[in-house]
């Protein structure tokens, strides 16, 4: 295994690696103290801390196999009025800052009782109701350029087969995606074959070293034999070593993830100006003359009076 930098040595990264002389490339990702971030911020069940965790790290491997500058988001939504899980929603930038939000019902007892019942994030996701049912997106939002959304075939009952078969159906790429979560620390894999420019394709006919039809079914084996513990337990050096130890593997530098938000009072001020300056003054006179916005993902609460919020709407 070729290091070309130092490993980030902490338990949150994204390690990219490369088998030598392929068009196969991909990610490990590990998050722990930037997981208990998140999940610290509302008192979630269970099975939606763990499906918060493989979102989280599913986010951070998409965002890696993208060229740009901004962030990538995956969202659940419950098309069920029933359903216990309202909507999830995971995010990670190109600089590492990872944050995430879930929505969920638990005003009855048998509403509580049901999520105390479910135990794993595949329980949450089931959430969305059977194949087919709820909705899935990735957004992609550039710092310049057009957003984009595309939307997730519901086509397993797991959100890594999901991704699999999105990235199967809308890039056409081979890929391979495991994710998994234990509620202190979540971790994932990502493998995908690139197609080869012309190039790579005269060089791989001229040279049999390089020239490997065997590489992803090889590859694909010996990926699916990864377990969960390992994902979340061990680091991405462990990780590769285990899996493709007689392979040709580069490691580039690590990126290193955190939680980060991106509210802002400025963000707040905006969200008054939408609504208008008179219902946020009768909200304010209702609230004996305040009103707090709170941040869901951060919990941080931004304070607004009369004399505030009329000073946002003066000429």
């Amino acid at each position: 295994m070729t290091q070309s930098a130092t490993t980030n040595p902490t338990n949150d990264v994204r390690q990219r690696f490369f088998i030598q002389n392929s068009p196969v490339r991909g990610d490990i990702v590990r998050i722990e103290r930037s997981y208990a971030s998140v999940v610290a911020q509302k008192d979630y069940p269970e099975a939606i801390k763990r499906l918060l965790g493989e979102m989280l790290t599913a986010a951070s491997l998409l965002i890696g196999t993208l060229k740009i500058n901004g962030r990538l988001s995956i969202q659940l939504q419950s098309s069920d009025p029933d359903s216990l899980l309202n909507w999830a929603m995971a995010e990670c930038d190109n600089t590492g800052i990872i944050r995430a939000l879930a929505s969920w019902k638990d005003d009855t007892e048998a509403q509580t009782a049901a999520w105390q019942q479910k135990t794993t994030a595949n329980d949450a996701f089931a959430e969305l109701g059977a194949v087919g049912q709820g909705v899935l997106f990735i957004n992609i939002q550039p710092e310049k350029g057009e957003a984009y959304q595309g939307i997730v075939e519901r086509s397993h009952d797991n959100l890594a087969e999901c991704l699999v078969h999105y990235q199967h159906q809308s890039a056409q790429i081979p890929t391979l995606i495991s994710l998994a979560c234990d509620g202190l620390q979540a971790g994932g894999i990502l493998v995908q074959m690139l197609p080869q420019t012309a190039e790579e394709q005269r060089a791989a006919e001229l040279d049999a070293s390089i020239d490997d039809d065997d590489l992803w079914s090889r590859l694909t084996i010996l990926t699916r034999t990864v377990k969960d513990s390992e994902l979340t337990q061990e680091t991405a050096s462990e990780i590769l070593y285990r899996l493709y130890h007689e392979e040709d593997v580069v490691l580039p530098p690590a990126v290193a993830l955190s939680f980060g938000c991106t509210c802002s009072q400025e963000k707040c001020e905006a969200a008054i100006e939408q609504v208008g300056i008179e219902e946020m003054l009768a909200a304010c006179s209702d609230n004996g003359g305040k009103i707090e916005m709170d941040c869901g993902f951060c919990g941080s609460i931004y304070d607004f009076n009369e004399d505030d919020i009329k000073s946002l709407f003066a000429e």
